[in-house]
């Protein structure tokens, strides 16, 4: 398959897997990489950027092909450092970076001087446009069935691609709701040249995680997820289990405040649950696409399976159309 963003990245396939706080390692990336896809490690699953250069240096073993790094830059009361993650990029040789959060103008002329290709991560065209005026290659467009942070506009992908692939001139990448090859085709057919998943890769047999957790996304439909964080701005979208009920609950308290659903959310706690299988223990990031999700194939399996059927399903459309 050829788009412009497998020329791009130097690809097989226009598929590229979510950079996922805890998730994004060097098992899962590099199998991605090995299928055809673009891996992505995730710099701030890693304590330390000296941490971080351990694991792309690991990655590099398990495979020879193309691979990224994701680097969200949130605002935080106690931020990671992360210019020196930045530069841990920059010095390891990495060649694609993925950017999420923060509006990329105060370090893409830095990264595109090393000669790194700049993928954001946005959730409105609006944001888009702006990432394109600041110089990043290609824009990862998120739709509001998307885990994490879906933004506050609450537009789905089926008016939320058309309307990036008509305003931008770069290439864009569907993301949030895609996991099989009729997701796939429909993203090529709304204006987008690739998908982004980030849940479906969760459910495979390397991702990193507790097989109970992969046995939870399965079991989950599409009315299984939840939205978090609303009253604050910053909503965000999780599997539905006991601390997402427990949250929604104190959120929905005369002023509430985020220091009094702190405990419950903090970050370490999903990374407990996520190793040891406790579904309810900590927050588990889902999106919609769990409602079409059934099987734990391997990343090849997976992968295999959404290119040939969404080359069928285009072949299909074709044929209808006369």
């Amino acid at each position: 398959m050829e788009t412009r963003i497998t020329k791009l990245l130097g690809t097989r396939y226009p598929i590229i897997q979510g950079g996922m706080q805890w998730v994004g390692r060097a098992e899962l990336a590099s199998a991605v990489s090995n299928a055809g896809g673009l891996g992505i490690l995730t710099a701030l699953t890693q304590p330390t950027p000296a941490d971080l250069a351990r694991e792309i240096e690991r990655c590099r073993t398990m495979t020879d092909k193309p691979f990224g790094v994701n680097l969200t830059i949130l605002p935080s009361i106690n931020p990671p450092p992360y210019e020196q993650y930045l530069d841990t990029i920059i010095d390891s040789g990495v060649r694609i970076l993925e950017t999420a959060g923060a509006n990329p103008r105060d370090f893409v002329d830095k990264v595109k001087a090393a000669g790194i290709i700049v993928i954001h991560k946005c959730v409105a065209v609006r944001h888009a446009l702006s990432a394109e005026r600041h110089g990043v290659d290609a824009v990862s467009i998120d739709g509001f069935e998307c885990a994490g942070h879906p933004g506050e506009d609450d537009i789905p992908g089926l008016v939320l691609i058309p309307a990036a692939a008509r305003a931008l001139k770069i290439p864009i990448v569907a993301s949030g709701g895609f996991g099989d090859g009729r997701g796939m085709a429909a993203a090529l057919a709304l204006g987008a040249e690739g998908i982004n998943m980030g849940t479906r890769f969760c459910a495979t047999q390397e991702a990193p995680i507790h097989d109970k957790i992969k046995q939870a996304l399965v079991a989950a439909t599409e009315r299984d997820t939840r939205l978090i964080f609303r009253p604050f701005r910053n909503t965000a979208r999780i599997l539905g289990n006991a601390v997402a009920r427990e949250v929604n609950e104190i959120e929905a308290r005369p002023g509430a405040t985020f220091e009094d659903i702190h405990h419950l959310v903090a970050g370490q706690r999903g990374k407990k649950a996520l190793e040891t299988g406790d579904v309810d223990d900590g927050l588990v990031w889902a999106g919609q696409i769990v409602g079409l999700i059934d099987d734990i194939p391997s990343v090849r399996e997976l992968i295999d399976r959404i290119v040939k059927e969404c080359r069928g399903r285009l072949a299909a459309a074709t044929a209808m159309a006369g």
